[in-house]
């Protein structure tokens, strides 16, 4: 019973009391011995029938179930509404209907037939943990257009995190080469026989061709190149083959090595003891991104003297207006805004948080309102002890790998930038399985969080769950070969496959006024999809392809 009706049942027990202590205990008056007309008796007899009336109109008051009010049946209709949005707040509508599918086609040249003898192309990633996957991902490729065997990439160890980290220390090189093996030739180092390495650089979004003019000449002089700052610098469009060769480095021949992989399960695990969903949310509220960012957030002159000096680490950053970044929606959320945008979506607050973040900007005082409205917030260095991060600490790619896990296992991943490891999560959960994948809808947001004073609570969060259509990692009209979604590593779309049904749906839908999303290019989706697919691959003793981390 809710909690109006019983307030409703209470008010009319208390009304039938009254009206029994009005009709039992009313003081009697003394007659009055004076002529007095002869119907006055019967005004006694009506009195007297119309009190028994009221007697069991009371006692009946008692007895019947309290009537549901026209308010208190829209209060029920809003819960059920309300409990109805939560539960769809932990799957994407219609995932079912989609796979990955990463398996070549047959007409997709092995390593054995494509490699040429005595060919290396060396790789030099850059930037951090998720920049330098997408860098390894395409080396992969690269390698096989250039018909070249691939040394392992090398790391970068001397930019902003400075990590000394090498290849193996956080992935399993092992797997790797095994695992890519049929598609490119993998070797730890380059033969001591080969001649001297000539280093060169390829522009950002270099094509097959642009690789042909480039860098094809260059082997028939030398053994071996080098491409430095290799990180997105393979077209975003290329035939399917070499996309789906994409999908399978990224999604099943690179993961994480032994230690890493052991540690963040047991994180996952230590988060579903605490509850049966859980979010992971990647804050991104470090001092270097909001520097990056241009953002201001209403820290006064300390603020902008302290972004400031960080933003001189990159020399070619320009200056930014913050007004003008905020409007355009480049500006990640504060925590509080995070925690508001959650609660307008349904999350309630006893939902349990892995915030996935290195230093926040702020510190506990900038975390305080996200506390406030979600208490159970956990980190890493929260639900695990200090001896077994050890090994990590020290390497921010490291931990950085520690939540990548952890967020990749999470029921709703909440990305607050579009940086790497939101593009490359976002693709990977879309892959794997469509699971639900946040992204702040900023640019209209924003909007919403400059008036939200000026409206109700009701109003602001319908909008907000408006705003957010197309940017919680559901499938879309068209989601199958849809290039317009951004970046592949964000969107793999040729990885991505159909069952019949959805087909249909997709053949009805086109056929009717079924409405799309229209998200611009500076509003793109990031989220993505599975299978494990029936490729002639190395499989676990379940049958299933391996390799997700």
């Amino acid at each position: 019973m809710t909690s109006n009706n019983k307030k409703n049942k209470h008010r009319d027990e208390l009304i039938g009391l009254q009206i029994l202590e009005g009709l039992i205990f009313r003081p009697r008056r003394h007659r009055r011995q004076s002529h007095r007309p002869h119907h006055h008796h019967l005004l006694h007899l009506l009195s007297a029938v119309c009190g028994c009336l009221l007697l069991l109109f009371a006692a009946l008051s008692f007895l019947s179930p309290p009537p549901i009010t026209t308010a208190s049946h829209q209060q029920v209709m809003i819960g059920e509404r309300s409990i109805s949005r939560r539960r769809q707040l932990w799957t994407s509508n219609q995932s079912n209907l989609f796979h990955g599918c990463s398996k070549p086609s047959d007409t997709f040249t092995t390593a054995e037939i494509n490699t040429e003898p005595n060919r290396y192309l060396l790789i030099a990633a850059s930037g951090g943990l998720n920049q330098q996957r997408t860098g390894i991902v395409d080396a992969v490729v690269a390698a096989y257009m250039l018909k070249a065997t691939l040394v392992v990439p090398k790391l970068d160890q001397e930019s902003f995190w400075k990590d000394p980290s090498n290849f193996s220390e956080i992935f399993d090189v092992d797997w790797f080469m095994t695992f890519m093996s049929k598609d490119v030739k993998i070797i730890k180092e380059l033969p001591q026989n080969a001649t001297k390495v000539l280093s060169t650089r390829v522009p950002r979004k270099c094509n097959p061709k642009c690789y042909e003019t480039r860098v094809l000449p260059i082997f028939n002089k030398k053994h071996a190149v080098e491409l430095t700052k290799f990180d997105y610098r393979l077209s975003n469009l290329l035939e399917d083959d070499l996309q789906k060769l994409r999908c399978r480095v990224n999604y099943h021949g690179l993961r994480f090595n032994d230690p890493i992989r052991d540690m963040g399960r047991k994180l996952v695990e230590r988060m579903r003891i605490k509850s049966k969903h859980f979010i992971a949310l990647h804050l991104r509220y470090e001092p270097d991104m909001l520097a990056f960012s241009g953002c201001y957030y209403g820290g006064g002159e300390k603020e902008t003297k302290e972004l400031s000096a960080i933003r001189k680490r990159w020399k070619t950053l320009h200056t930014k207006d913050p007004e003008r970044e905020r409007r355009h929606g480049k500006c990640p959320l504060s925590p509080e805004e995070v925690g508001v945008m959650l609660r307008a979506l349904g999350f309630g607050e006893d939902i349990h948080i892995y915030v996935a973040s290195g230093e926040i900007y702020g510190g506990e005082e900038a975390l305080a309102p996200l506390k406030s409205l979600f208490p159970n917030i956990h980190t890493k260095e929260s639900i695990a002890i200090k001896e077994e991060l050890a090994q990590f600490s020290p390497y921010s790619s490291r931990m950085a790998a520690l939540d990548f896990i952890v967020c990749d296992e999470s029921d709703v991943f909440v990305t607050n930038n579009n940086g790497n490891m939101a593009k490359i999560l976002s693709g990977r959960r879309r892959y794997f399985g469509h699971k639900p994948t946040i992204r702040p809808n900023t640019k209209k947001l924003q909007k919403l969080f400059l008036n939200r004073d000026n409206t109700t609570w009701e109003e602001f969060s319908s909008n907000v769950r408006k705003f957010q259509t197309g940017f919680m990692g559901e499938p879309l009209v068209n989601e199958v070969n849809n290039t317009r979604k951004g970046e592949f590593h964000e969107n793999p779309w040729s990885c991505i496959c159909e069952n019949s049904e959805a087909r249909a749906s997709r053949s009805s839908s086109s056929s009717s006024n079924k409405e799309d999303v229209d998200i611009s290019n500076d509003e793109v989706l990031s989220e993505y999809e599975t299978d494990l697919s029936e490729t002639e691959y190395p499989d676990d003793e379940n049958g299933i392809l391996q390799g997700r981390f």
